[in-house]
């Protein structure tokens, strides 16, 4: 069979890479994939825009796709599952109607309290209706999100009632350009945050393994929010009975939920979620596909086949289907341009791709490109080094190798990337 992949970060790499290790699978297609993808064996990458949906839609008829997975959120907020649908084509992915769980905050934190699902405190505001006394009259920190697609950027947490009226402002005049027409206030969480990733037919839903990202830029999670700068699989955070809350309070409530609503969500649901102090998994954000950079993390440990799953939630067939996983950890260090998540540089030539290659781990490229035979940084976030281990420390040891072994000019990263998972196994081992 044949397979389209739709995207160009690292996340997509990663999806590739899995589909084309399947034995059902012929050729990968990346629509339009980046320079990491252009290196795969049995990949091929495809100019065509992760937006344009008729150029997709025209390119699997072309190609005859089996099979299509859609990476970001953009194309699935604009519809191309059903665009894909219409066309009598296999597309896993949430409908334009579910993806709204990710397209709007406002929708979604509507969704979760109609629905009766924990999450935190909140308010909605346009520019006509803005209430700074309310925000002066809040419990700090507080919260501000743009409420539309930002790339995970879009979220402040404010030390001070003005900081966050400054926040929305600042939302309003178009930070995030059309995200922040509408943005959402809300109650700061305490806990410790995971990310709890599921595969979802319409009606059953089979989790996949447990994970957790750091948004922040700079060690010791502070500095700006961004789309992710490393992540680790499993997350020690989610203990069994933590699992069967997530399941129980949040998974299903909501799988439910949409489909009473006339939207059932098919294709990789993401929850993130904050875990309190007594085991309560309060909603941060859903996401209708998979995280990234989890996926790198979570697809490097995942041993069953990959499209087969997918066509599995298409046919509404996932009751009873068990996932296989390796049982080592993995842990993933995202190397960014100089300025992300602001303004970036870009073009600089990335040295030690090569050598890096024949270290154990992966690199997965996010936003690079080929210009005359050399990879060049093309966006924020590059690159993924990703390692395995006995567990999250020995990972650790073996992707900072990787990153050790890469450079291009500007470059930063995390150095504490698993740092919270390191702690819990240090003190289980102590215990």
């Amino acid at each position: 069979m044949k397979i389209l992949i739709v995207g160009s970060g690292g996340r997509e790499h990663a999806l590739a890479w899995r589909c084309a290790a399947s034995a059902r699978v012929t050729e990968v297609l990346v629509a339009p994939g980046n320079a990491g993808t252009a290196g795969e064996p049995h990949v091929r990458n495809i100019p065509i825009a992760a937006d344009d949906l008729p150029g997709l839609v025209a390119l699997a008829q072309r190609e005859q796709v089996a099979l299509t997975i859609i990476g970001p959120e953009g194309p699935l907020v604009l519809g191309i599952v059903d665009a894909f649908e219409r066309a009598g084509l296999r597309c896993f992915g949430p409908s334009r109607g579910a993806a709204q769980l990710e397209g709007s905050k406002a929708y979604t934190k509507e969704f979760l309290k109609r629905h009766g699902i924990p999450t935190a405190a909140y308010r909605t505001f346009r520019r006509d209706d803005f209430d700074a006394e309310w925000v002066r009259a809040q419990p700090l920190p507080i919260v501000v999100k743009a409420s539309g697609l930002a790339a995970g950027k879009g979220v402040i947490v404010a030390a001070s009632a003005a900081e966050a009226i400054e926040a929305a402002d600042s939302m309003f005049d178009g930070r995030f350009g059309a995200a922040g027409a509408e943005v959402v206030i809300e109650q700061f969480l305490q806990g410790e945050e995971a990310s709890f990733i599921v595969i979802a037919d319409g009606r059953h839903a089979l989790p996949l393994a447990t994970s957790q990202d750091h948004k922040r830029a700079f060690d010791g999670d502070s500095g700006p929010n961004t789309g992710g700068m490393g992540a680790y699989s499993p997350a020690p955070v989610v203990t069994p009975r933590v699992h069967e809350r997530a399941m129980r309070e949040v998974i299903l409530p909501t799988i439910r939920g949409l489909a009473s609503d006339g939207y059932p969500f098919t294709g990789f649901l993401y929850a993130g979620l904050m875990i309190a102090p007594d085991g309560t998994p309060n909603v941060v954000e859903f996401n209708c596909r998979l995280g990234d950079p989890e996926a790198q993390a979570i697809l490097m440990r995942l041993r069953s086949d990959l499209p087969s799953l997918c066509e599995a939630a298409i046919d509404g067939a996932l009751e009873g289907v068990a996932i296989d996983w390796d049982p080592r950890s993995a842990l993933g260090v995202v190397l960014a341009a100089p300025g992300y998540p602001e303004t970036v540089r870009l073009g600089a030539p990335i040295s030690g791709l090569a050598s890096a290659s024949a270290l154990p781990g992966k690199i997965f490229h996010a936003g690079t490109r080929l210009v005359h035979g050399q990879v060049e940084t093309s966006g924020g976030r590059v690159l993924c080094a990703v390692g395995l281990g006995a567990d999250v420390a020995a990972a650790q040891q073996q992707a900072y190798a990787l990153v050790h072994a890469i450079g291009f000019e500007g470059a930063q990263y995390r150095t504490d990337i698993g740092y919270r998972a390191i702690a819990h196994e240090r003190a289980r081992t102590l215990a």
